[in-house]
């Protein structure tokens, strides 16, 4: 009879716990969920447990649960509110948009900021259609984690062609160097000519026709980036 008792009390709290969620979805407004700022990310979270708690548990009261999730949704309003009216404010509570590639080189600092890797970057480029750096004139990670990308306006080259990372972060990268059927030997012959010392290298590329583009630790101190409004 216990039993049956606790899973009546489940039932309601489940017909009952539903509805208000949709109600306060709805309230807070309609936004995708990759497009959610941090905090309503957490927002998110805290509603999942506290609803999941009460729902699981009998033994827990059900009414200042109601209340627990009215009074989250009124903070959620009330940040969402003010991150519009204050713009300072909004700032504080959400990431801002950062520059990770600017005219064909890696921001290491920015990338560092924001514990983005090599790969993560080419990765993201790669998703939008750009498998050269160079082709990029800017590339930005926005508040909600996606990148926006503004291609060079340069004329397209006859042939399209695809970069392949043969150095990363001060490291020769073997396995792809004997994919192109280049040697260690080429690529150390190459930063000797432009006097370049290997950890030195952010990161090497090369295309197709053997064209190679270097991104230096240290070009970044002497780069000056344009300013994003966020």
């Amino acid at each position: 009879m216990e039993l049956l008792k606790d899973l009546g009390v489940v039932m309601i709290r489940v017909v009952t716990i539903f509805p208000l969620m949709l109600a306060v979805t709805l309230f807070m407004g309609r936004r995708t969920i990759g497009e959610m700022p941090v905090f309503d990310f957490l927002i998110i979270i805290a509603l999942g447990a506290v609803v999941g708690a009460d729902i699981a548990d009998p033994n827990i009261e059900h009414i200042p649960t109601i209340f627990v999730i009215l009074l989250v949704a009124l903070l959620q309003k009330l940040f969402s509110i003010s991150s519009i009216r204050y713009r300072r404010f909004g700032k504080l509570i959400s990431f801002e948009p950062i520059i990770i590639v600017y005219q064909g080189k890696l921001i290491h600092k920015n990338m560092k900021k924001i514990k983005y890797s090599v790969d993560n970057v080419l990765h993201m480029l790669r998703e939008e259609q750009i498998f050269d750096l160079k082709d990029v004139h800017l590339c930005v990670v926005e508040s909600n984690g996606r990148i926006s990308v503004l291609e060079k306006t340069e004329p397209p080259q006859p042939e399209a062609a695809i970069s392949f990372p043969i150095i990363k972060e001060g490291k020769i990268e073997v396995a792809i160097l004997s994919g192109l059927g280049i040697s260690e030997a080429w690529v150390r012959q190459q930063l000797a000519q432009r006097q370049l010392a290997l950890d030195s290298v952010f990161l090497a590329t090369v295309d197709q026709n053997k064209i190679l583009s270097i991104t230096l630790y240290e070009e970044e101190a002497h780069q000056s980036l344009p300013p994003i409004i966020h």
